[in-house]
């Protein structure tokens, strides 16, 4: 590992929002995505539980389950050499008890590998990152939005309208770090929530359709770079089309298969045998 990729570490999280430094996240779930974005510098690297819907085809993201999450995880890491790669622990996962929590989370480091996990919820689940924390497992938290809970809310969702919503968003973040969190993510809450949650914490905030004042952002990556076009919320910014070029190219290679295009006929040989 060159000097260039000396690995980014929990600690370099705390680090980088007291200096003010911004971190970039971005979702994969194979080794070939991870290596790309860890070639262009991103920061975290999150194996999401959004692979349900994103490479999956389901709906939501409660079907996958811990295999999938130890498979994906495992593929993420031997791509990445710099990223910290966090794993989503998938529904009922964790909310079944602090042993079962702790089990499933020791599988994504020890079989998958990753550096960290991540887990939905605020105040319900600060004895179990709590207890994960104190086995030596990392925790980013997840508040807003959280779509293992998507029934419960009604849909995919903004959250934080009401001022009762604004103060369960608020206490749940600061449950998370009183309970060792080393960072946590804020999804789809009003930018002057998540402002107020970031300068509250001693932790960084990541947020997703939570404005700009956090002290980082995560984004999907096939919704970022127009791999998936089923539904694309609407804070996403696409910095790519690669859906539309990926047909394109599909759309040449069939028409030169067709043709007889591909493979080019073979040059005849001007050797004379003997």
């Amino acid at each position: 590992m060159s000097k260039q990729e000396v690995r980014v570490r929990v600690p370099d999280l705390m680090a980088r929002k007291a200096a003010g430094q911004k971190i970039a996240m971005m979702t994969a779930y194979d080794a070939t995505m991870a290596r790309l974005l860890d070639r262009a510098g991103i920061d975290v690297i999150l194996v999401g539980d959004s692979l349900g819907m994103v490479i999956l085809g389901h709906e939501t993201t409660l079907p996958v389950t811990m295999d999938a999450m130890v498979h994906h995880t495992g593929a993420v890491c031997r791509g990445a050499r710099r990223a910290l790669v966090v794993a989503d622990m998938p529904f009922l996962s964790y909310q079944t008890g602090v042993d079962a929590a702790v089990r499933n989370a020791g599988r994504l480091l020890q079989e998958g590998g990753a550096a960290a996990v991540k887990i939905e919820g605020g105040r319900g689940m600060a004895e179990v990152v709590s207890r994960l924390v104190e086995v030596g497992i990392p925790v980013m938290g997840h508040v807003g939005l959280t779509p293992q809970s998507v029934h419960q809310l009604g849909g995919f969702r903004r959250v934080g309208a009401s001022d009762g919503e604004q103060r369960r968003i608020l206490d749940d973040a600061r449950a998370l770090e009183l309970a060792g969190a080393f960072a946590v993510v804020l999804e789809c809450i009003p930018a002057a929530v998540a402002q107020r949650v970031t300068a509250e914490l001693a932790i960084p905030t990541i947020g997703i359709g939570a404005g700009p004042h956090c002290d980082g952002q995560v984004l999907v990556s096939y919704d970022a770079f127009g791999l998936f076009d089923e539904f694309v919320p609407p804070f996403v910014k696409q910095y790519a089309d690669l859906g539309s070029a990926i047909v394109r190219a599909t759309g040449e290679y069939i028409a030169d298969v067709r043709e007889g295009r591909f493979p080019a006929p073979s040059k005849p040989s001007n050797k004379v045998a003997g």
